[in-house]
């Protein structure tokens, strides 16, 4: 058996990644969570896989397991809940990374690495390429998170320089789908859910600034390569190139959902990126990996779990 560790396997991206793992029969899938974000309700499908185990346990705290692969996405990931306890937040990326390569150097384990296009910060370069090194505030309000994630990619590099760990890293462009949190405060999350409950549309600022919204079967299986793959001397960019404003997915969200939702503005949070695209040429070559799933196709599937959870 391949003996895999998910840590954050209990959340939106986590479980979506133990289900597509659990498909191949020879993997033993480990979901490690503290349940701070993510949710039982996500794995209760998988409880009854005897290939599958879950254990409640906070990634800061050392960890004791055998696996061959370790998928670290243990951390707050939306601003409300990175926000709420940003010292907690800090210490998951940064603590959190340092057990889990201290694991993977015990057990000669290999490590993907969740990481975020936030390392960009508010970005100069535009799309936005691995070699930028991004242009971030390390003391706002953002910070703890961008900052925690700069930091792990750092463990992760050093781990790799000093003790030849086996460890790679991603970054996630933003990323939506079933099993997303309805209060996480995330773009997609919240416009869907204002517009199936006939709420006006909260738009922070005047819209004109720009996300690229990958649907997350893309985003896993992009996951599962990057693990398969010949190490590759960089991180990776993952993404949908496909840059929207706010405004427009403001009006392609009410229209899906066909809801008489109006839109209204409000202040621009501080430290907010004014544009986010990926140059994902890296992942093309390297992985083969390109988005399949466009929004428009996306956008139904979860404005369609939305109707229902709501």
């Amino acid at each position: 058996m391949n003996k895999i560790l998910v840590t954050g396997g209990a959340g939106f991206l986590g479980s979506h990644l133990c289900d597509e793992l659990l498909k191949e029969e020879n993997n033993r899938v480990i979901c490690l969570d503290n349940l701070y974000t993510g949710s039982e309700r996500n794995i209760d499908h998988l409880k009854n896989n005897s290939n599958f185990e879950f254990i409640n346990h906070d990634v800061t705290s050392p960890l004791d397991i055998v696996a061959d692969q370790i998928y670290n996405l243990a951390c707050p990931a939306s601003p409300i809940h990175y926000q709420h306890d940003p010292v907690k937040t800090m210490k998951t990326s940064v603590l959190g990374s340092i057990n889990v390569l201290n694991l993977a150097k015990k057990n000669n384990s290999r490590v993907l690495q969740a990481s975020t296009s936030e390392i960009y910060g508010d970005p100069i370069e535009h799309p936005q390429t691995e070699s930028y090194w991004g242009n971030v505030n390390p003391i706002g309000i953002r910070s703890c998170y961008d900052e925690g994630k700069r930091c792990a990619e750092t463990l992760c590099v050093d781990y790799d320089r000093q003790y030849g760990v086996d460890t790679r890293i991603v970054r996630i462009f933003n990323t939506y789908g079933p099993r997303m949190n309805k209060n996480d405060g995330r773009v997609v999350s919240n416009f869907i859910v204002q517009a199936i409950m006939g709420k006006d549309l909260t738009i922070f600022g005047d819209g004109s600034q720009t996300r690229s919204f990958c649907y997350y079967t893309d985003l896993i299986d992009g996951f599962i390569k990057m693990m398969n793959a010949s190490k590759p001397s960089t991180p990776i960019n993952l993404g949908n190139p496909r840059e929207f404003t706010i405004l427009e997915l403001a009006n392609l969200v009410i229209k899906k959902v066909n809801s008489n939702s109006k839109i209204c503005f409000s202040d621009l949070p501080s430290d907010d990126p004014k544009q986010r695209r990926p140059n994902i040429a890296l992942a093309n070559s390297l992985l083969s990996w390109v988005p399949a799933i466009e929004i428009e196709e996306g956008l139904d599937s979860t404005i369609n779990y939305f109707k229902k959870i709501l």
